[in-house]
C-alpha cells in the first residue's frame, strides 16, 4: 500500500523547470569539468615527462616513462578516486550531502596546485610527489561522484531528473575537451617562444630545459581554477530536503530550506516524518537480508555494467595518443619536437572530445527522459561492440596510410556511444533507485566498481597494448598481444555490458521513493520501475 508522500517531496517532484535547477546543475556540473579535466589531462603529458625526466641523448628516440612510472602517474589518481568515492559516498549518508561537498572541493583545488608543484628536479623526486598528489586529488574528486548525482536526483522534479543528472555528469565532455584546449594554448606558446628541431634533427636542441618544465606544471596547475570558481556557490546551496526529512528526520527545516529555494509556502509536517521514522521496514542497513531482497540485483546491475563500461572507456581514453601514433594520425617522437609533439596529442583528443565526446553527452541529456534509462544504455553498448570490433578484426586494413581517416570516424562513434549510452546512464541510474539513507553510498559503490575497471583498462591496455615484435615495443615493456587483440578484447567487455543491462531497471517517470520502494507501507514484494513492464523483486 502506497503511503501518501510528505509535501515537501512532492514539491520538488511537480515542481515546473525553473532557474534553481540550471543553478545546481551548473554548481554541481562545474565539479565534474574539474573532475574530467584533472583525471584526462595527465594523458596529455606523460609523453612530455617523459622526454624531460627519462631522455638519453645518445639514443636515436626521445626518452619515455619507464613502464611501473607510467602505470603510477597514470592509475594512481584512479585508485585515489575509488576511495574517494566509498569513503565520501559512505559520508554524504552519514553527515549529509551538503557538509561533506565543500570538503571534496577544497581538496581537489589544493591537489591540483600540489601536483604541478611537484617538488625536485630529479626524476624519482618528481614523480614520487607527483603520485602523492595526484592520489589524493582523485581521493577528492571521487567524492564528487556520487554527492553531485545524489544532490541532483534530490533537487530535481521526475518528469526531467534524467536530464538534470545527465546534464551534470555532461559537464566532463567539456572538461576533457577543456584539457586539449588548455594544453593546445600552452603548447603553441612555447612553441612560438622556442623555435626547437624535432629530435631526430638535433636530439639535445629540440627540448628546453627548465622552461618545458613549465608547461606540464601549468597544464595541470589549470585545474583548480574550475574548481575554485564555484566553492562560493557550492557553500550556498541548501542541503536536500530528501536528507533533511528523511535522514536527518528534521521537517520543519526541509520546509523552510524548499520554501526559499522554490519560493512557494510548504508546510512542515512533523508527525508524517514521526511516522516515517518509526517505519521499522524502512530501517534496514546496507549488509541486511532485506537490502539484498530489495536491492541487490539492483546494485549488482549498477556495479558490474559500470566496472565493465570504465574498462573499455578510460583505456580508450588514457591511451588514444598511442593508438594514433599507431595508426599514423600523430607522428613518431623522434620526427617532432616535445613541445610540438604535446602539441599533436592535445589536438587529437580536443578534436575527438568536439566531434564525438560532447555530443554523446547531450543526446544523452535530450532523450534520456524520452527513451529512458534502459534502453540508452543496451543501445549504447550495442554500438560500442559493433564499433570495437568493425576497428579490431580488420585492423591491419586501418592502419594503412589511406584508411586513417575511416579509422578515426570509427573510433570516434565508439566514444559517442559510449556517452549516448552507458558512461551517462551508469551515473545516472544508482543516484534515483536506492533509499535515501544509502543512496550516497550505493551510488558511491557503483562508481567505485567503475574505477575498479578504469584501473584494469589503465594497467591493462598499457601492456596488452604492446606489439608482439620486442623491436617494436616502447622502451622497457615487455611485449603484449598488439593494439588489434586488446580492441578485441575491448569489444568482448563491451558485450558483457549488453548482459548486466538487464538487471539495471527501469527509472524514468517514477518519484525517488517509489523507485526505492520508501513510498510503500509495509513490505512490499515488488516495486514496478516507472513507465515499463519490466518489474524487479524488492
Amino acid at each position: 500500500m502506497a503511503r501518501e508522500q510528505l509535501g515537501v517531496l512532492n514539491a520538488l517532484d511537480v515542481a515546473k523547470t525553473q532557474w534553481y535547477h540550471f543553478t545546481a546543475i551548473v554548481i554541481a556540473g562545474m565539479g565534474f569539468f574539474t573532475d574530467a579535466y584533472d583525471l584526462f589531462c595527465i594523458s596529455l603529458v606523460t609523453k612530455l615527462l617523459g622526454r624531460i625526466y627519462y631522455t638519453d641523448y645518445s639514443k636515436p628516440k626521445p626518452g619515455v616513462l619507464p613502464p611501473s612510472v607510467q602505470s603510477s602517474v597514470v592509475g594512481v589518481a584512479l585508485c585515489g578516486t575509488l576511495a574517494g568515492q566509498l569513503f565520501f559516498g559512505w559520508l554524504g549518508d552519514k553527515m549529509g550531502r551538503k557538509r561533506v561537498y565543500g570538503l571534496t572541493l577544497m581538496l581537489m583545488i589544493g591537489c591540483s596546485i600540489a601536483s604541478g608543484l611537484s617538488f625536485g628536479n630529479s626524476p624519482k623526486s618528481v614523480m614520487t610527489t607527483l603520485c602523492f598528489f595526484r592520489f589524493w586529488l582523485g581521493f577528492g574528486i571521487g567524492g564528487d561522484y556520487p554527492l553531485s548525482a545524489t544532490i541532483m536526483s534530490e533537487y530535481a522534479n521526475k518528469k526531467t531528473r534524467g536530464a538534470f543528472i545527465a546534464a551534470v555528469f555532461a559537464m566532463q565532455g567539456f572538461g576533457i575537451m577543456a584539457g586539449g584546449i588548455v594544453a593546445l594554448i600552452v603548447a603553441t606558446a612555447f612553441d612560438h617562444k622556442y623555435k626547437v628541431p624535432s629530435y631526430e634533427e638535433n636530439a639535445e636542441a629540440s627540448m628546453v630545459l627548465p622552461a618545458f618544465d613549465f608547461v606540464w606544471r601549468l597544464i595541470l596547475m589549470f585545474g583548480a581554477v574550475p574548481a575554485a570558481l564555484t566553492f562560493y556557490w557550492r557553500m550556498k546551496m541548501p542541503e536536500t530536503a530528501r536528507y533533511t526529512a528523511l535522514v536527518a528526520k528534521n521537517a520543519k527545516q526541509a520546509a523552510s530550506d524548499m520554501s526559499k529555494v522554490l519560493q512557494v509556502e510548504i508546510e512542515s509536517e512533523e508527525a508524517k516524518v514521526q511516522e516515517l521514522s518509526e517505519d521499522q521496514t524502512q530501517q534496514f542497513g546496507l549488509f541486511s537480508r532485506e537490502f539484498a531482497k530489495r536491492h541487490g540485483l539492483h546494485l549488482v546491475g549498477t556495479t558490474t555494467t559500470w566496472f565493465l563500461l570504465d574498462i573499455a572507456f578510460y583505456s580508450q581514453n588514457l591511451f588514444q595518443k598511442d593508438i594514433f601514433t599507431a595508426i599514423g594520425w600523430i607522428p613518431h617522437a623522434k620526427e617532432m619536437s616535445a613541445i610540438h609533439e604535446l602539441y599533436k596529442v592535445a589536438r587529437a583528443q580536443t578534436l575527438i572530445a568536439l566531434f564525438s565526446t560532447v555530443p554523446g553527452y547531450w543526446f544523452t541529456v535530450a532523450l534520456i527522459d524520452y527513451m529512458g534509462r534502459f534502453a540508452i544504455q543496451l543501445m549504447g553498448f550495442f554500438f560500442m561492440t559493433v564499433f570495437m570490433f568493425a576497428l579490431a578484426i580488420p585492423y591491419d586494413h586501418w592502419t594503412k596510410k589511406d584508411n586513417k581517416i575511416g579509422f578515426l570516424v570509427m573510433y570516434s562513434l565508439t566514444f559517442f556511444f559510449a556517452n549516448f549510452g552507458p558512461n551517462a546512464t551508469t551515473f545516472v541510474v544508482p543516484a534515483e533507485i536506492f533509499p535515501a539513507r544509502l543512496r550516497s553510498t550505493c551510488h558511491g559503490i557503483s562508481a567505485a566498481a567503475g574505477k575498479a575497471g578504469a584501473i584494469v583498462g589503465a594497467f591493462g591496455f598499457l601492456y596488452a597494448s604492446q606489439s608482439k615484435d620486442p623491436t617494436k615495443t616502447d622502451q622497457g615493456y615487455p611485449t603484449g598481444i598488439g593494439v588489434k587483440n586488446s580492441l578485441i578484447m575491448l569489444g568482448v567487455v563491451n558485450f558483457l555490458g549488453i548482459i548486466f543491462t538487464l538487471l539495471v531497471p527501469e527509472s524514468k517517470g517514477k518519484s525517488l521513493e517509489e523507485l526505492s520502494g520508501e513510498a510503500e507501507e509495509g513490505n512490499p514484494q515488488s516495486v514496478e520501475m516507472g513507465g515499463s513492464a519490466r518489474t524487479v523483486p524488492v
